[in-house]
C-alpha cells in the first residue's frame, strides 16, 4: 500500500527524474491519492502513477522539438529515451536481466525473459493484433494514456516521414540500446514501396546516429503487427551492419554506386552511395525484381493460391560516406515438408528458436525465448555430469551432442561458454535457412535480370 511518505518520495522523484513543475506538485500529490484509493495494485497501479507524474504528450513533443533543436537529433533521442525509463514506461530493470552474448561467428545472441514465446504462427498473428475497437492495433497512437492496455505512461514524438504524420516511441520491451518504432499515424497496412525506402532515407536524415529497418510486410516473416505501417530502428550497431561486401556487382543506371553482394549467411545486397536518390532508385529496382521472382527448382514462387510470398526487409544507416541500404531478400512460402515455412528455421532447430525470423533476427541479433534458461542450463548439467540425454529433453538432440562434441575438445574452459558457441553455431544455420539462394551463382543469375552487371 503507497502511504503518505510514499507519495512524497514519488512526488520528489517526478521534480529531479520527469520535469514535473514546481506550481504542479501538490495537485499531483492530491491525484496519486485518489489512485491510491481507487484499489488499483501491482503493474496497474505503476502504470497509472507514472502516466500521471508523466508531462503530457504535447509537453513531451515540445521538449523534444525544443531539444532537436538546441543540441540535435541525439540529444533529443538520449533525453525522450531516459524519460521513458524514468517514468517506468521502457523496463529497462527487466531488460538488463536478460542474458547477452557474442559468438564466434558474428552474432549476438539474446535470452528474453520478458516476453512469452509465440511458437504459432496463428497465436502470433493474434498476440499482436486487435480487431477494431479503441484502438485498432497496439501501436495506435491512440494507445497514448490508454488504461485498459497499461499504457498510461506510454509517451510518443511526432515526427514526418515522406512529408506525412509519423510518430516514434520506445518498446518497453527492446532487444537492443534504444530500441523504437516508428509509426504511420494513419492505421494503414504494412507494405514496402519506393515510399518506404524514402520514408527510412528521411528517418536517417532526422537520426543519423539510429538505423532503421522495415520487416517484410508477410506473415510468418517476423512478429510485427502486419495491420499498422511501421518501422524498427534504434541506437546500436547490429551485426549485420558489420559484415562486408563479398563479391561487388555494377548497377548498369548507376555504373560508379558502390554495390555488391554481402559476406553474410541470409540473402542480403548492399547499395551504398552519398546521394539518397541513387541508393533509393537501385534498391526500389531490386524490390521490384524479387516481389515478381519466381525459381521453382530453387522453391522460390513469387506468388500463388496462397497470395504473394516474395519481399523484401530493408534497412538502413548512414555513414560518414553517406547512405548503406542493405536489402534482405525473404520469402514465406511453405510446403508439406517445411510447413512453417522453407526459407525459416528448420524443424531439427525449432528447440532453440521456432518464432518467426524477423528483420532483427535477420541482422544478426537473435532474441530466443525466456524457457531456454532453465532448459540449456538443464543441458550444461547433463554434459557435465556425463550423462546420455533423458526422454524428456529429447529435442535438444542436436544441442546436446553437438555441444559436448565441442566440450570435450579442449577448445572451450568451461561448459557454458561451450554451449553459447553452440547457439551462435545454429543461429548462424537457422540465417542460412533463411536464404533464398544457397549458392552465389544462382544469385548472380537473378541479379542479372534485375538490372546489374556482374
Amino acid at each position: 500500500m503507497i502511504g503518505i511518505e510514499e507519495i512524497k518520495n514519488l512526488i520528489a522523484y517526478a521534480q529531479e527524474k520527469l520535469e514535473l513543475n514546481a506550481r504542479n506538485m501538490q495537485y499531483k500529490a492530491n491525484r496519486l491519492l485518489e489512485l491510491v484509493a481507487s484499489g488499483l495494485e501491482g503493474a496497474e497501479l505503476e502504470d497509472a502513477v507514472y502516466g500521471e507524474l508523466s508531462l503530457m504528450p504535447s509537453e513531451t513533443d515540445e521538449r523534444f522539438s525544443t531539444i532537436m533543436k538546441d543540441s540535435g537529433s541525439k540529444a533529443a533521442t538520449e533525453w525522450l529515451y531516459n524519460y521513458c525509463v524514468c517514468n517506468k514506461y521502457v523496463k529497462k530493470d527487466v531488460l538488463d536481466k536478460n542474458p547477452r552474448f557474442d559468438t564466434e561467428n558474428g552474432l549476438t545472441i539474446t535470452i528474453n525473459k520478458a516476453k512469452p514465446e509465440f511458437r504459432d504462427p496463428k497465436k502470433a498473428k493474434a498476440g499482436n493484433s486487435v480487431d477494431g475497437g479503441f484502438a485498432k492495433c497496439v501501436i495506435c497512437r491512440e494507445n497514448e494514456g490508454f488504461a485498459p492496455r497499461n499504457k498510461r505512461n506510454l509517451r510518443t514524438v511526432s515526427i514526418t516521414l515522406g512529408g506525412k504524420p509519423w510518430f516514434w516511441q520506445y518498446s518497453p520491451y527492446g532487444y537492443f540500446h534504444e530500441h523504437g518504432i516508428a509509426v504511420n499515424c494513419e492505421h494503414t497496412p504494412m507494405h514496402i514501396d519506393r515510399q518506404t525506402l524514402e520514408n527510412l532515407v528521411d528517418f536517417v536524415d532526422k537520426f543519423p546516429h539510429y538505423f532503421i529497418g522495415c520487416n517484410a510486410p508477410l506473415e510468418r516473416i517476423g512478429g510485427s503487427v502486419l495491420a499498422h505501417d511501421h518501422y524498427q530502428g534504434g541506437g546500436e550497431i547490429l551485426p549485420l551492419h558489420k559484415a562486408k561486401i563479398k563479391t561487388k556487382i555494377k548497377d548498369k543506371k548507376y555504373p560508379y554506386v558502390t554495390v555488391g553482394i554481402l559476406d553474410w549467411p541470409g540473402t542480403v545486397i548492399r547499395i551504398k552511395s552519398g546521394k539518397r536518390n541513387e541508393v533509393v532508385d537501385i534498391s526500389d529496382r531490386l524490390r521490384e525484381a524479387w516481389e515478381s521472382y519466381s525459381n521453382p527448382a530453387l522453391g522460390i514462387i513469387a506468388e500463388d493460391k496462397d497470395g504473394v510470398h516474395n519481399a523484401i526487409s530493408p534497412t538502413v544507416i548512414k555513414t560518414l560516406h553517406g547512405y548503406e541500404m542493405n536489402v534482405i531478400l525473404r520469402s514465406n512460402i511453405t510446403n508439406e515438408q517445411y510447413p512453417d515455412g522453407v526459407f525459416h528455421a528448420h524443424p531439427e532447430y525449432h528447440s532453440i528458436k521456432k518464432e518467426s525470423i524477423g528483420l532483427i533476427e535477420a541482422q544478426g541479433l537473435f532474441i530466443l525465448p525466456g524457457r531456454l534458461e532453465e532448459q540449456l542450463g538443464k543441458i550444461e548439467q547433463i554434459i557435465e555430469a556425463k550423462r546420455q540425454l533423458p526422454p524428456e529433453y529429447a529435442a535438444f538432440k542436436l544441442v546436446y551432442e553437438e555441444t559436448k562434441e565441442l566440450y570435450e575438445s579442449g577448445k572451450y574452459a568451461d561448459i557454458h561458454t561451450a554451449l553459447q558457441e553452440e547457439l551462435g553455431s545454429i543461429c548462424y544455420r537457422i540465417l542460412e535457412n533463411t536464404s533464398v539462394f544457397k549458392e552465389e551463382e544462382e544469385l548472380l543469375r537473378f541479379l542479372k535480370t534485375a538490372g546489374f552487371k556482374i
